[in-house]
């Protein structure tokens, strides 16, 4: 088979899909476009886009391409699933903004269907996340999760980043791997995991116990708290342990993702899931 049999069947867009509908400054009209919970994720990066066409459960609507990253997934064998349109680099910074380290690669998808709480397995570790607002934080944590092979994360509807854009490109295609689970109130979520038979542990500096300390099992779910914060009041309540990182240096407490690795290692070796 030739290269250019492999190659995908791209559309030479030209930039027409940027220039189209422009607003006056030549700005165009689809920077604007609602990206919330009815309107498409937006995923970029490599790892983040990779990841997403290996994925058959996210349906691409869109996808653009700069020639170079286009090459890359023809060598790659990776399947575009939908025809690309070719775009120059600087069309794709217009949308994402100059911060953006895009490489190249620009989906709109679907969202990802969230599972129900009493889909979970009862067995191994999840992650719960009390009003994580930080779309860099959760990323962060996303990637650990995918890392320990945790089965899911739960977070609320509401005081949390929606799962696109930076949060997706933090996360470095652990989107795609680890389950989302959104629920309405987390005291409620909590509940139905305690009662499902989970060891619901919060993390906290003022935990009366140390982690390492504590006797854990499966199915186990590891709770953190925003930084700054902590554990709102009710989920400290609500969980079954609450439970501190003790730290030998003078600092005494970690960026939230930094302690959800650790909290994770400790987790998983405590419960014989390291491999």
């Amino acid at each position: 088979m030739s290269d250019r049999d492999r190659k995908p069947p791209f559309r030479r867009g030209g930039g027409k899909p940027f220039e189209k509908g422009r607003k006056p400054g030549g700005r165009p009209a689809w920077r604007d476009r609602d990206t919330g919970p009815d309107g498409p994720v937006i995923l970029y990066g490599w790892h983040t886009v990779a990841a997403a066409l290996a994925n058959p459960e996210r349906q691409i609507r869109k996808l653009f391409l700069t020639e170079n990253a286009a090459r890359r997934l023809a060598d790659e064998n990776i399947d575009t699933r939908v025809p690309p349109e070719l775009v120059r680099p600087s069309a794709i910074d217009q949308r994402l903004g100059p911060d953006a380290v895009h490489q190249g690669l620009l989906a709109e998808a679907d969202p990802l269907p969230s599972p129900d709480i009493d889909t979970l397995d009862q067995e191994g570790i999840v992650l719960v996340l009390d009003q994580i607002t930080d779309p860099h934080n959760v990323g962060a944590i996303m990637r650990s999760a995918a890392a320990f092979a945790v089965k899911a994360i739960v977070t609320t509807a509401r005081h949390s980043p929606e799962a696109t854009g930076v949060l997706a490109k933090s996360a470095s295609g652990a989107l795609e791997m680890v389950p989302l689970v959104t629920v309405q109130n987390l005291a409620r979520a909590l509940n139905e995991l305690n009662d499902r038979g989970f060891m619901t542990v919060g993390l906290d500096s003022e935990g009366s116990e140390d982690l390492g300390a504590v006797a854990l099992q499966q199915p186990l779910a590891l709770v953190l708290g925003a930084e700054g914060k902590g554990l709102r009041q009710l989920t400290r309540e609500t969980c079954s342990v609450v439970a501190r990182l003790d730290m030998p240096g003078e600092i005494k407490s970690l960026n939230v993702s930094n302690a959800a690795v650790l909290a994770l290692y400790i987790g998983a070796s405590r419960l014989g899931l390291m491999k």
